[in-house]
């Protein structure tokens, strides 16, 4: 589907492990970015949680606060497979704030609770810290040893992982259904579930194409290219000396287009690889266009922060790093083992 046909950096990883044997070998932590205002008609919760879900959280919360779903807000969906600490804002507007401890589930706990003026909004966070462990490995470590070394360095594709599209890309059949105007959605959360999964797949095949043509981590003639730590870009329409000095130190990344109204930014040698690969998709483009969504950008190239690895006494592999909002965790370790059994 989305994800299993893409092409690796470094070609198919030779040795196989086991990823998520226990919630424990998947945990992530979200990082605001920013500190609670300390007073305002929301409360900012930050909860742990094993084996449950955003969205059932979210439930459970605006059940125990009185409130409607829509008062209840989030940063980003995590994994229910997985030991996650995660923000949630609840609007208490008028209400009493209620003993949060009844949340009633031994594998979820709230660690904090603090005031703030606004909800939390989607993609409103800094990015994520991860602790992963690998198990079962089958193969060379010292093939192992050489991946981790290459990522470290140079990074992974920028892929949208497996989730953004949906159990078995049931969120791609839907939103084909849509643009087709065989199916009606009017819960937002849904109806952007299934157009960010039709923008992504778009992305998905352009990098693929730089990937297989080595062009992902360097720029090409009117590339458009987004600042580090920033969402601003602009085309390179010239590569001069000083532009190419800039994205080998990673201060500038090539990007490929989020797809929406209006045309690509790319021009050039940049601009005709785009529309190579988009013009046997033209009808997920269209279908993006008609929904009104805006052309944004997203960079091809992901780096991990503060990347390091240990092994474990039982031959068990742990990894550390973070992310930037957006990124996948399970496209760091794809480039590194293959999935075993």
């Amino acid at each position: 589907m989305p994800v299993d046909p893409l092409p690796h950096a470094w070609g198919r990883p030779a040795v196989k492990a086991v990823l998520r044997a226990v919630p424990e070998d998947f945990q992530v932590e979200e990082e605001l970015g920013f500190s609670a205002d300390g007073e305002g008609q929301h409360v900012l919760l930050r909860i742990r949680k094993r084996n449950s879900n955003t969205q059932w959280v979210a439930r459970r919360l605006a059940h125990i606060a009185g409130v409607p779903g829509r008062a209840v807000g989030f940063a980003g969906l995590k994994d229910r497979f997985a030991l996650t600490t995660q923000w949630f804002s609840v609007d208490l507007a008028g209400r009493k704030e209620p003993d949060w401890s009844v949340l009633g589930d031994p594998e979820m706990r709230v660690l904090e609770a603090c005031r703030h003026g606004r909800k939390l909004r989607r993609g409103a966070l800094r990015g994520n810290r991860f602790t992963l462990v690998l198990r079962h490995i089958e193969g060379s470590s010292t093939e192992l040893e050489r991946r981790l070394c290459a990522v470290r360095e140079s990074g992974v594709p920028n892929y949208f992982g497996e989730q953004r599209f949906g159990r078995d890309g049931a969120n791609l059949e839907r939103a084909a259904a849509m643009f087709r105007g065989e199916l009606r959605v009017t819960d937002r959360h849904r109806r952007g579930l299934y157009l960010s999964a039709a923008r992504s797949l778009l992305f998905n095949r352009i990098l693929a194409r730089r990937v297989g043509d080595g062009t992902w981590t360097r720029a090409l003639p009117g590339d458009v290219l987004m600042l580090a730590g920033s969402h601003s870009f602009f085309c390179a329409e010239e590569l001069s000396q000083e532009i190419e000095r800039r994205v080998a130190a990673r201060d500038l990344f090539p990007s490929a287009p989020l797809w929406g109204k209006g045309s690509s930014a790319a021009r050039d040698r940049a601009l005709l690889l785009e529309q190579e690969v988009l013009q046997s998709l033209r009808f997920w483009c269209d279908g993006l266009e008609a929904a009104g969504l805006k052309q944004q950008r997203r960079r091809l190239l992901l780096l991990p922060e503060a990347f390091a690895w240990e092994w474990l006494p039982d031959g068990a592999l742990r990894l550390r790093f973070s992310l930037p909002a957006g990124s996948y965790a399970t496209m760091v370790v794809r480039e590194l083992v293959a999935a075993a059994g």
